[in-house]
């Protein structure tokens, strides 16, 4: 544009740091992935599909496709498959249990929690021996039970690596943060935020820079 001048913005320099917090689970972790079989019935029902009737229960396939298969489910896999795999949980799952557990703690809010430090990558890793099945009854409404089944992790553990903005919070309270958040919200289902006991953690002893 004629007669425009070129402005000068000098941009405050964000002091990004990253730690990693190893945290070891108190209580069994029991994981429930959106399942294929899900996402073909939503996908039916938006696009006005008919339905062909509901299949009959396949325990073993629900559990395999309840857990999060960090390098893809077999198509059709087998006890040794889920023996050898490597699985996961959403890194949003913790990051969500940190940004809650700021209701207990002082000092910062949720809304600036969220803004101020992210778990990397899509999953965290677990470690630990392979996940069992487990069978629970679920109520569906109207009085209706369900069997479900789930992958249950027992004992595991896992490492958050935490990018954070020190000019909002400092590693001491990021690693309170994940601390609170293992004791009072947890992860997973049945966890202490929704009235359960599973997927409680606490923060291992040495946290890396």
């Amino acid at each position: 544009m004629a007669g425009s001048k070129s402005v000068a913005i000098e941009l405050p320099r964000l002091a990004i740091e990253t730690i990693e917090i190893p945290i070891e689970g108190d209580s069994p972790l029991i994981v429930h992935a959106f399942s294929k079989k899900a996402r073909e019935a939503m996908l039916a029902k938006q696009t006005k599909k008919a339905s062909a009737g509901r299949a009959a229960k396949n325990p073993w396939m629900d559990f395999c496709e309840s857990l999060y298969w960090l390098d893809g489910m077999p198509d059709e896999p087998t006890e040794a498959d889920v023996e050898k795999g490597r699985f996961g949980f959403p890194s949003v799952a913790f990051k969500s249990a940190m940004v809650t557990a700021c209701t207990s703690i002082g000092g910062i809010t949720k809304v600036a929690a969220r803004q101020a430090f992210h778990v990397e990558g899509e999953y965290v890793e677990l470690t630990g021996p392979a996940p069992a099945m487990r069978e629970d009854v679920a109520r569906v409404g109207m009085g209706t039970a369900d069997l479900r089944y789930r992958g249950e992790f027992d004992p595991w553990s896992a490492v958050l690596t935490v990018k954070f903005n020190a000019n909002v919070m400092s590693a001491a309270q990021v690693v309170n943060l994940c601390q609170t958040a293992g004791f009072a919200v947890g992860v997973g289902d049945w966890r202490p935020e929704r009235d359960g006991v599973y997927g409680r953690f606490h923060v291992a002893t040495e946290v890396k820079s």
